[in-house]
């Protein structure tokens, strides 16, 4: 099948299936008019590869699965390379998410200083918790308009933030 059919089956973009091939998780031959033709395993593989990549792994990650790529990989029993892959991905992404979260806070307590030098009010409310949910946009506060139409007058001061 050529790389349409091939896009369509699976529901993936022919970009990606073409990116699949440079990776080395698919393979195609090429017919006489120089298309791409895909056997009946390529719906399988790739259908595999979007299980793994919707499961949080990378292209890099997969390249573990590549020998059970053409099997039922959703019904397999686990293996400890597949398990350790998941680990140190999960590992990845509890890193990035704490990196967010550090990077969320000094933001939120730069908004607190800001909202303090505004108002004078040295003892603002505490937060809820650590994280709580993200607050309404600045644009949609009035003092958040004032901040913004003194940094657009000649002689506005822009806040510190």
């Amino acid at each position: 099948m050529r790389i349409g059919e091939l896009a369509r089956v699976t529901g993936c973009t022919p970009r990606a299936l073409r990116h699949y091939e440079e990776q080395g998780l698919i393979a195609a031959t090429r017919a006489a008019n120089g298309y791409r033709e895909y056997d009946e395993a390529a719906v399988t593989r790739v259908r595999n590869i979007r299980h793994l990549l919707g499961a949080g792994l990378t292209l890099d990650d997969v390249q573990v699965f590549l020998p059970c790529l053409d099997g039922d990989v959703a019904a397999a029993p686990p293996s400890p390379a597949g398990l350790r892959v998941g680990r140190e991905r999960l590992a990845v992404l509890d890193a990035r998410i704490a990196a967010q979260l550090a990077v969320r806070d000094r933001l939120a307590a730069a908004l607190r200083d800001a909202a303090t030098a505004l108002t004078g009010d040295d003892n603002p409310p505490p937060a809820s918790s650590p994280h709580p949910a993200p607050a309404p946009s600045l644009i949609d506060q009035p003092d958040a308009l004032a901040i913004v139409d003194s940094c657009r007058s000649p002689n506005g001061n822009c806040p510190r933030l």
